[in-house]
């Protein structure tokens, strides 16, 4: 009898083993992220704490004998669901990369202590596209996805092949190339399979070859075009060049520059003043005369 007396206030006094849970939570990138803590009787909750696991992340909590709420670097898209001391649930609106880690609800009660982990994870659709090449080859890709996509073709072909990108972000684009050369299928379908979506995508192969035949020979017209034009205006300038040389030969034919020191100036003759003086207009009659007889 004493034996159970003693154990029964071992028990009484033992506080209760920390109860742990672990749970992975995926949301889509831009939607709403809620983080469910175990329900606790608003008359035994004591203290609630959220917290990122990282020395700077933010760390949410609310004690109820004082009905206090306290925020440490918590932006304002990491707050309560409901009112804390009913439902302690944290919610994360609207989420991105960044928010993606582990969370660790911490709950004090009258009946002991509770720990609840999560994973969040964030998944971002990618964005998809089917295209072609002049060299005959489809090009399915998915861009900044996370995680990656699959892409796989309809029909599946053995000249198909793949490469990846990874982003800084955390993002990866995959490319996927499938070879119609030697084909004669009519059309080919890319599926891309991803956690966020799934997406088929369709190429008409027939339409596609006229249309890279109808590129073919616009591009050998334009470039016939523009070598047309291209010798057309050398071979003009060309003209225009003879015609201006021709003309400026004739004009230094016709014209004849002779160097100034060839060209003599004539001057009128000097007489003397000394010869009018015995000058006499009777003597000019006389001799007029003189001539007239003879």
């Amino acid at each position: 009898m004493a034996q159970k007396q003693a154990v029964l206030a071992v028990l009484l006094f033992l506080p209760i083993n920390l109860v742990e849970t672990h749970n992975r939570v995926s949301v889509e990138a831009g939607h709403e992220a809620v983080l469910s803590c175990p329900k606790i009787s608003k008359v035994d909750l004591l203290l609630v704490t959220w917290k990122m696991n990282c020395s700077t992340c933010c760390v949410l909590s609310y004690r109820r004998d004082k009905n206090e709420i306290n925020r440490n670097n918590c932006s304002e898209r990491i707050t309560w669901k409901y009112s804390p001391d009913s439902d302690p649930a944290l919610r994360i609106y609207p989420v991105n990369l960044q928010d993606e880690g582990n969370y660790t609800c911490q709950i004090a009660s009258v009946e002991g202590n509770f720990d609840c982990f999560f994973s969040l994870t964030v998944i971002v659709p990618p964005t998809v596209t089917l295209t072609h090449d002049t060299s005959r080859v489809a090009v399915c890709q998915a861009t900044a996805g996370k995680p990656p996509a699959d892409i796989s073709w309809i029909p599946a072909s053995n000249h198909s092949s793949e490469e990846e990108f990874h982003h800084p972000n955390g993002t990866v684009t995959r490319v996927s190339y499938f070879g119609w050369t030697n084909s004669s299928l009519p059309s080919v379908t890319c599926l891309v399979t991803h956690p966020a979506m799934n997406q088929t995508l369709d190429l008409d192969l027939r339409y596609t070859s006229q249309m890279l035949l109808y590129i073919l020979i616009g591009a050998a017209a334009g470039v016939i075009a523009v070598t047309g034009v291209t010798l057309c205006l050398i071979f003009r300038c060309r003209a225009c060049w003879l015609d201006k040389r021709a003309r400026r030969s004739v004009t230094q034919t016709n014209t004849c520059k002779f160097p100034s020191s060839c060209v003599r100036r004539l001057q009128p003759p000097e007489f003397p003043e000394r010869i009018y003086e015995n000058d006499s207009p009777r003597s000019v009659y006389i001799c007029l005369q003189q001539c007239k007889q003879k």
